[in-house]
């Protein structure tokens, strides 16, 4: 089959060139994208009077009747074509005749599949945003259902103050908030128009790129030509907001694979996401959690690949950057994957408080609360300090708790003890009065689920 770029060359390349250099695998997915690119550019062509009327309305029914057949299975994209974009052009030509050879007139490959790129990804911005979303709206009604659940909080991996489990999911619907945030400027970016920058330097037709780039609903158009074919940064900024989701999902799947393990027991995942053992029958293994942790690196590698593959590149286009697509779709694929797999499992988690509750009281989780209270009958945090560590080490020698400690035995370290040093280390206590703006008290925990859901419904009105 001659090919569409046959002319310099008598376009017969060997097979294996053909498969090595063919991209029809990965960029058929943008075959929506191709088609509405080239609707516009025949719309404007014949605006400017670049081309008929009568040609661009035959060349638009050819490119719809395309869509339409490929969308319900009629047309096969094929496998041996170059790329999609080719396989469009060439299909449009089979069907409306010479006038479809038309349409490539004031165009290149090169902004073509940079246009096709940005119209896809903005779409796929638009989808990650979505679940993003839900995922923090499933976050936020476990928070609002858990919002007086005492759990110990952690530093260091060791029991430090306590906590309501509320309070620690809306840690991570902060975190994906902040991501809507990052894709959102992305997309915002992304949403200029490549289209008329031509294979590198322009055209001499008399286009008008402002037309073509408002039909496709994109805010401008790029200001200088090589840049427009040339530059894949918004890819790489997409794959960084990839990465830093995905960190943060694996940080929440870490803590759903500790929560859920015998040794804690905070938690308990549903059997639609989780597996049993080959050989051992007592196992439920929080497999989702633990794929979700695995594919971050798989994410991270893909925007190590697009910032390797970009970075001794000279201006403008280069085949190496026929890569770039590989890279982004499959990052955006595991994002919306781990994305849509961990609201099940958030939706679907069980919480058992009182483990929870129990590991709470045991961790001396409320020496800090025991200091501030000396601290509140006029002594130096410092030395209120030393003196609840002091306690804390009397109690593990002696067996006991701070809430069991006896009061005799608190005065002989402090004569400021009295009998309400008790009330001032109750757990449900300590949570209460930690009311100060984004603590753990469940009036600050419910103030951050009243933001958190304003935000959400925002960022997906």
């Amino acid at each position: 089959m001659e090919k569409m770029w046959a002319g310099r060359t008598d376009g017969n390349t060997d097979k294996s060139a053909d498969e090595f250099n063919s991209s029809i695998g990965t960029d058929s997915r943008m075959y929506r994208q191709d088609v509405a690119g080239s609707i516009a550019h025949a719309a404007m062509l014949a605006k400017q009077g670049i081309i008929r009327q009568d040609e661009a309305d035959l060349i638009t029914d050819g490119l719809v009747s395309i869509l339409d057949d490929v969308a319900a299975g009629r047309l096969e994209i094929d496998p041996e074509a170059e790329d999609i974009h080719m396989f469009i052009e060439q299909k449009l030509t089979e069907r409306i005749g010479q006038v479809g050879k038309k349409l490539h007139t004031a165009r290149s490959r090169n902004d073509q599949v940079a246009l096709d790129a940005r119209l896809y990804l903005r779409d796929e911005c638009a989808e990650i945003i979505r679940l993003l979303a839900g995922l923090a709206e499933a976050l936020t009604g476990k928070a609002e259902e858990y919002k007086d659940a005492i759990m110990p909080g952690y530093t260091h991996l060791q029991r430090a103050q306590p906590v309501t489990f509320g309070h620690h999911l809306m840690s991570y619907v902060m975190m994906l908030l902040r991501d809507i945030d990052r894709v959102s400027d992305a997309s915002a970016r992304m949403n200029i128009s490549p289209i008329g920058s031509c294979a590198l330097a322009g055209t001499t037709y008399a286009t008008d790129r402002a037309f073509e780039a408002e039909k496709l609903g994109f805010d401008g158009v790029c200001l200088n030509s090589i840049d427009g074919v040339s530059d894949r940064d918004f890819c790489v900024e997409l794959a960084a907001c990839a990465a830093i989701i995905m960190m943060h999902l694996s940080r929440l799947s870490e803590e759903l694979v500790l929560w859920s393990s015998w040794e804690f027991g905070f938690v308990e995942l549903s059997d639609s996401f989780t597996t049993g053992s080959s050989i051992m029958p007592q196992k439920k293994n929080p497999d989702m959690a633990e794929l979700v942790r695995g594919k971050t690196g798989r994410v991270y590698g893909d925007l190590v690949t697009l910032l390797t593959l970009l970075k001794g590149l000279p201006l403008a286009y280069n085949k190496d950057m026929q890569e770039d697509k590989e890279s982004i779709f499959d990052a955006c694929d595991t994002v919306k994957a781990c994305l849509g797999i961990t609201r099940g499992m958030i939706g679907s988690m069980k919480a058992r408080t009182d483990r929870m509750r129990k590991a709470a009281g045991e961790g001396f989780i409320n020496a800090t609360d025991l200091a501030d209270y000396l601290v509140g009958k006029g002594m130096p945090f410092r030395d209120a300090y030393k003196i609840s560590g002091r306690i804390v080490g009397e109690c593990i020698a002696r067996g006991f708790t701070l809430e069991t400690f006896p009061l005799q035995s608190y005065a002989e370290f402090s004569p400021l003890f009295e009998q309400d040093v008790y009330e001032a280390i109750n757990l449900d206590e300590c949570v209460k009065r930690r009311a100060s703006y984004g603590g753990t008290s469940p009036e600050s925990v419910e103030r951050q689920i009243a933001f958190a859901r304003g935000r959400t419904e925002t960022a997906v009105g």
